[in-house]
């Protein structure tokens, strides 16, 4: 588009009237110099994204934190399953909503102006918007009812009393009025295809209970029992965790879960009961009875049977782990959690031992090691 501009320009002693031309883009070509520009902003966005080592950190990440272990989508119990099975038609019932909700944002930005009339898009609004989404989040809430049910169970049912103290879990098996049974700590082990009641309780603060693959999760409140009855349906390894935050070493308070096949779990269970028979004196044995650690933790056959304030050492797997999952069970690692607990496990409420030497250290560990 062509424009004349006039204009005067002072000289100091007289003005002088020039004119001039000066050229505006038209309408198509102003359209086009946009798209263009917009153009240039999005390739150099998504190059920008493609850079971003923000975004692959993410990324990354995310991808680290998938394992078999500890996972709600790698379920090996029923209600993890249903809960599993829950999430992903949720899910999909979501993803349709706002698939409907982008058409119809997308048909009020495209249409030309005077083709939709305002009762046609009241219509629209109510049957797309309101309607159809309600009828989605109904249907979602009646299959999600029946799955809130608890469980059945019968009177002889395994009962297994966990509880949560910082920062580490203490696990009663038949546990009962008449005694607590047999006791270990920092390890679960389950029947498969048996159905278990987990009574949950806390000593100090708030937990919050949770195997991801095995159920959903459960506070455990001091002073208070809440029921969680499970049922295995896969053996293997797995891992559980304390769900809420309850002081320093909160996400240092992990623990192993073991399904076994019935016959196989009877055995050890068993052999549990017995375990601490037959002990044979040692260095180890008598430097765990000077430096009293058996004023809080108990072995079975020993004189510190019946201790309660610290967990129970006769009855872990030594193919397991310790503090609470957070380090492999080897000699030296005992040896050096023994002397200062804190510095694996900062808050713990066990006492450091610095007057222990490390040779010391190791013959406890050696004992506590042999245990059978």
């Amino acid at each position: 588009m062509r424009r004349l501009a006039f204009g005067f320009a002072d000289t100091g002693n007289s003005s002088t009237c020039y004119e001039t031309e000066m050229f505006e883009p038209d309408a198509a070509s102003r359209v086009g110099t946009k798209d263009a520009a917009h153009r240039m902003r999005r390739e150099r966005g998504d190059a920008g994204a493609m850079r971003n080592p923000w975004l692959w950190t993410i990324l990354l990440l995310g991808l680290g934190a998938c394992n078999a272990q500890q996972s709600a989508l790698h379920v090996f119990g029923a209600e993890a399953r249903q809960v599993r099975e829950m999430a992903i038609l949720l899910t999909i019932g979501a993803a349709i909503i706002v698939t409907v909700m982008v058409l119809i944002y997308v048909r009020a930005l495209r249409a030309p102006e005077g083709a939709l009339s305002h009762r046609s898009g009241m219509r629209i609004i109510l049957w797309l918007g309101a309607i159809s989404p309600a009828l989605i989040l109904g249907a979602l809430l009646l299959y999600a009812l029946p799955a809130m049910r608890p469980r059945e169970t019968a009177p002889g049912d395994l009962t297994i009393r966990v509880e949560g103290e910082q920062f580490w879990w203490r696990v009663a098996y038949g546990a009962s009025r008449a005694g607590p049974g047999l006791v270990s700590a920092n390890e679960i082990r389950l029947p498969v295809w048996r159905t278990v009641i987990l009574e949950l309780g806390a000593q100090d603060v708030i937990h919050s209970f949770w195997i991801p693959g095995l159920a959903g999760k459960m506070d455990m409140i001091p002073g208070r029992t809440n029921r969680l009855v499970v049922r295995a349906e896969n053996a293997g390894r797995f891992r559980g965790v304390c769900a809420e935050f309850c002081g320093l070493s909160h996400a240092l308070m992990a623990f192993d879960v073991i399904a076994m096949n019935p016959a196989d779990f009877d055995a050890w269970l068993a052999g549990a009961r017995g375990a601490g028979k037959g002990l044979v004196p040692s260095r180890g044995q008598s430097l765990f009875d000077a430096h009293g650690c058996g004023a809080c933790h108990a072995i079975r056959g020993t004189a510190h049977m019946m201790r309660r304030s610290g967990l129970t050492l006769a009855v872990l797997d030594r193919g397991g782990t310790l503090g609470a999952g957070i380090l492999p069970r080897t000699t030296a690692n005992i040896a050096a959690f023994i002397r200062a607990p804190q510095i694996a496990k900062p808050g713990a409420r066990m006492p450091a031992y610095p007057q222990l030497s490390e040779q010391e250290a190791i013959a406890i560990a050696h004992y506590l090691e042999g245990l059978k």
